[in-house]
């Protein structure tokens, strides 16, 4: 575990100094760029409306119990925009994407293909993982953006149709407690569990072993390790950004 551990974290070092240098693999960059949108949009698009809808049905539910239905429209839509937005897309992106970029890499592994790359003078972290990182990371913060356009806008359907809600008192809640750190925070959660997803997903693919059912058993290894981390992760940025940003209304 231990031995794993670090060697994961010399792996996304190595990464990490594989930004900066050159030639940087545009080619690469885009095309995987447009394959994890291709495949993450859509799924992203459906998940958010029912978490849109549940967070909004639940909250609304419960404000009125409180005799608090004036913020609906708030708690409803930061819980969107802090929580769902980036977990929504981080799940889609590690499931969606990161299992596709553990198989890529795990069959090229076997097939021995980074081993011919090494032999050749090229770094398979430079021209591999490093572009799939940072499109798996632009990827992320743009769907961010669209899981919580449709997520507030499902949220908003739901309370004003459903639950009787008026679409001014909706809003103007939101104007009263929102804030832009909170769109801010969102999108670096996006951001970070981008990269954890690609990076989990190419060490566990660059490292996978014993034919094809290694290569399935690492994806989904990547897969539940990924999510675990994305939670913990959550947590803590959660924790830091209440620290940092004084809220309103407090």
């Amino acid at each position: 575990m231990i031995t794993a551990t670090g060697n994961f974290v010399a792996f996304g070092l190595d990464t990490l100094r594989g930004l900066s240098r050159r030639p940087f693999q545009v080619r690469e960059f885009v095309r995987q760029a447009w394959f994890i949108s291709s495949v993450s949009i859509l799924p992203a698009a459906l998940v958010s409306i029912p978490f849109g809808a549940v967070i909004a049905l639940q909250l609304g539910s419960l404000v009125r119990q409180l005799g608090a239905q004036s913020f609906t429209g708030a708690a409803s839509v930061l819980a969107v925009v802090r929580e769902a937005g980036p977990i929504v897309t981080a799940l889609i992106i590690a499931g969606a994407g990161g299992s596709a970029i553990c198989a890529d890499l795990g069959a090229r592994k076997i097939r021995e293909e980074l081993d011919a790359m090494r032999v050749l003078g090229i770094d398979p972290i430079h021209r591999l993982v490093v572009p799939r990182v940072l499109a798996s990371m632009l990827v992320a913060v743009l769907l961010n953006g669209l899981v919580n356009v449709v997520g507030v806008g499902g949220g908003y359907f739901f309370n004003i149709v459903l639950q009787g809600g008026t679409p001014g008192a909706y809003l103007a809640s939101f104007q009263a407690l929102g804030q832009l750190p909170d769109l801010v925070v969102g999108e670096i959660k996006a951001l970070v569990f981008g990269a954890v997803a690609a990076l989990v997903a190419s060490y566990k693919g660059m490292t996978a072993k014993g034919g094809p059912k290694g290569v399935g058993e690492a994806v989904n290894q990547s897969v539940v390790i990924t999510f675990m981390l994305l939670f913990a992760l959550n947590f803590v940025i959660t924790a830091i950004y209440f620290q940092v940003i004084p809220q309103k209304g407090t």
